[in-house]
């Protein structure tokens, strides 16, 4: 065991997880223990280098997020600037009746030599310094974070619908997407990291204040009542090495207040901060030129200092008088180096244009189902927001997924300004086929049939069913509830209707890629049989026309093994496509009457009185016989419409008393019943009769005749 805690141990000091350890201990020591002297001096020495380090590093980085530590350091910098200040304020308070470099030669020197060792001059210098970082620096930069960081959270939807836009388009491929994706959340992550550290820098300003009173009253205690000293005395000490102290400490933190503001103002940029000074402000001769003839009016003002104006106006003329020189002696070669630039451009653009052919990446390919969102309902699809749309849609294909038994496609979403601002629009290869207005920050309650009462709310109707519904507040969510209405929020609207959408038109969305991807995982467990059914004696094409009718029949294609021995076997006699989904809804009859009926023996439907049945059965035979399918078949008019009523009738009453809507026909047509029926008749299942498994027991519960 002690030799694993041993590996363990070394494994730890490898990987670096020592660091934060020691730092913590090294803060806790300078705030317990006794520091000597000269220690103090080193500690402060490196406060100071450190603070210049950050500053220059702000100067020269070009992009905020080139420096995301920033805000760490800021936060370590600060605990160790208050660490030494417990450090020296220890030494200042048990030494400072000694004088001269008690606390060490660093607080020695900014007490004596910067201040001149007068108290009250470094007494105002230190609060001069204080409101310079206080209430100029730090709240400046802290306005400026939490402006940037709310702007940036705002931002950060239309960012990323901009990239997933750029990569449907095919601009950038999918780990160009991830890498901007990775940058938007770095952004928002860094000035929302920038707003909180700017506290630290407006705390510390605080500390040092009520540091330095308390080191002057306690200095003033201790000298007058320990060491017997008189008060001017005891405060010509102790205010000298305080005041030093608080300078040593807060020139650091002005330098890393300035580092703050200077990170937290940049722009993006290919330059650092020297380059984008002369480019910006010394790159047109004007400016200066202007203000040295302001200077030379100023300096021949009788009483002004001449010298320094006319000296200053004198520098800034001949800067401008250089930096005109120069782009006077380049501007001419620019000039025309640029007009050869834009001709060679102009030939070559025009080159290209004539023989040029279009390409296959000018056609951009259309989604197989998509979401379009006004600008409103965006916050659903922004989980930086809480939106949870993404994650219910991801759900909905799973389930679809499994239940139906092929992948169901992605939903491409996109923000569409021509939409109303809490309207969407589902799309189906590229066009409109639903759209709905909701409201993101309401809950929908819909009337499932039978509520106790009316809710206050905007009513309207449920996207997905058509069920009358109210919109109502999130507070008013018990009440509906206890009401009898069924309460769903906003994305589960979306998701629920998207849910209906694809599965009315699962049969769209199966293509050729998804059938071969069926065949082959059905090839990994039964290689024999898709071998011996595709492409000989059943295409492809003919394959995936199948169970494109299987689904718009409702009929699941998770069962493929099922389907291909029934096709296998069926195909060698027949290639129409309606003969070879009848044979695969008879292999699949047992799922096809458990899913309406559930596991019950006894089978409640509807037939067709014999003489409607045999006058079908001859319109079917008469287009067979013409050369065309069952599908062909032709109906009289008046025939149809009373076939359509008399089903609806039969159906109406069927629900009534509870069962099912099932139409059980000879198999001969069944195809074209189901078809004729399929819109006309809502719900409506068409079985035939050897789609019945031998173990039920069928009750006619009405016969519809002529």
């Amino acid at each position: 065991m002690a030799a694993g805690v041993a590996t363990q141990s070394g494994n730890i000091l490898k990987q670096g997880n020592w660091g934060a350890p020691i730092f913590l201990l090294i803060i806790m020591g300078m705030m317990t223990l006794p520091m000597p002297s000269i220690l103090l001096d080193v500690l402060f020495t490196f406060n100071i280098a450190l603070a210049l380090v950050v500053l220059l590093v702000s100067v020269y980085t070009m992009r905020p997020l080139e420096f995301a530590i920033f805000p760490t350091v800021l936060l370590i910098a600060t605990l160790l600037r208050l660490a030494l200040n417990v450090a020296s304020t220890r030494v200042v308070l048990l030494r400072g009746h000694e004088g001269g470099d008690a606390a060490g030669k660093v607080i020695q020197s900014f007490g004596e030599v910067v201040i001149g060792g007068n108290y009250a001059v470094g007494l105002v210098v230190f609060m001069i310094l204080v409101i310079i970082n206080f209430v100029v620096v730090t709240k400046g930069a802290g306005r400026i974070s939490e402006v940037s960081a709310r702007f940036t959270l705002d931002a950060m939807p239309g960012k990323q619908m901009s990239i997933d836009a750029d990569l449907n388009a095919g601009v950038i491929d999918q780990e160009e997407a991830k890498i901007r994706r990775a940058e938007v959340s770095q952004e928002a992550d860094f000035y929302g990291a920038m707003d909180g550290a700017s506290k630290f820098v407006r705390g510390d300003s605080i500390a040092g204040i009520l540091i330095l009173i308390i080191n002057i009253v306690g200095g003033l205690a201790i000298g007058m009542a320990q060491y017997n000293l008189g008060f001017g005395d005891a405060l010509r000490v102790y205010a000298l090495l305080t005041i030093g102290d608080g300078l040593v400490a807060q020139i650091p933190s002005l330098l890393l207040s300035t580092a703050a503001a200077i990170i937290v103002t940049r722009v993006n940029s290919s330059q650092d901060l020297g380059d984008q000074v002369m480019v910006q402000m010394f790159g047109s001769p004007q400016a200066l030129a202007i203000a040295a003839i302001i200077l030379v009016i100023m300096g021949i003002i009788p009483g002004m200092p001449h010298v320094a104006f006319l000296g200053l106006a004198t520098l800034c003329g001949g800067g401008a008088y250089w930096i005109h020189y120069r782009r006077e002696a380049s501007g001419g070669k620019e000039v025309e180096d640029e007009k050869k630039a834009q001709k060679m451009e102009e030939i070559a653009a025009q080159r290209d244009n004539e023989f040029k052919e279009l390409g296959w990446d000018d056609v951009q390919p259309v989604d197989a189902i998509g979401l379009e969102v006004g600008y409103r309902l965006i916050p659903l699809v922004d989980k930086a927001q809480g939106g949870q749309l993404l994650g219910r849609i991801k759900g909905v294909r799973k389930k679809l997924s499994q239940d139906l038994g092929f992948l169901m496609p992605s939903v491409h979403i996109r923000d569409n300004l021509d939409l109303l601002p809490n309207a969407y629009r589902v799309t189906l290869m590229g066009v409109a086929i639903e759209e709905a207005e909701i409201h993101a920050d309401r809950e929908l309650a819909i009337n499932p049939g039978q509520v106790f009462g009316a809710i206050n709310g905007i009513e309207c109707k449920d996207p997905a069913f058509g069920l009358d519904a109210v919109w109502i507040e999130p507070s008013q969510r018990d009440q509906a509830q206890t009401m009898g209405y069924t309460v769903v929020d906003a994305s589960t609207v979306v998701a629920t209707h998207i849910n209906q959408v694809m599965l009315r038109h699962a049969h769209e969305l199966l293509g050729f890629e998804e059938v071969q991807k069926l065949l082959e995982n059905l090839q990994k467990a039964s290689p024999k049989l898709v071998e011996n059914l595709v492409p000989n004696p059943l295409p492809l094409s003919k394959l995936h026309k199948v169970l494109q009718n299987l689904l718009q029949e409702d009929v699941p294609i998770r069962d493929i093994r099922t389907i291909a021995e029934a096709l296998a076997e069926m195909a060698p006699k027949s290639q129409d496509a309606d003969a070879l989904t009848s044979a695969a809804r008879v292999s699949l009859s047992r799922l096809i009457v458990q899913t309406i009926y559930g596991v019950g023996r006894e089978l409640p439907v509807i037939t067709l009185q014999p003489e409607l049945e045999q006058l079908l059965l001859q319109a079917v035979q008469q287009a067979i016989n013409s050369g065309g399918t069952a599908s062909d078949a032709v109906i009289e008019p008046g025939l149809a419409e009373k076939l359509q009523r008399s089903v609806s009738n039969a159906v109406q009453k069927q629900e009534l008393a509870g069962n099912p809507p099932v139409l059980l026909v000879s198999a001969g047509i069944r195809p074209m019943l189901s078809r004729f029926l399929r819109f006309s008749v809502q719900g409506l299942n068409v079985l035939s009769y050897n789609e019945i498994p031998d173990n039920k027991q069928i009750t006619i519960t009405a016969s519809v005749g002529q």
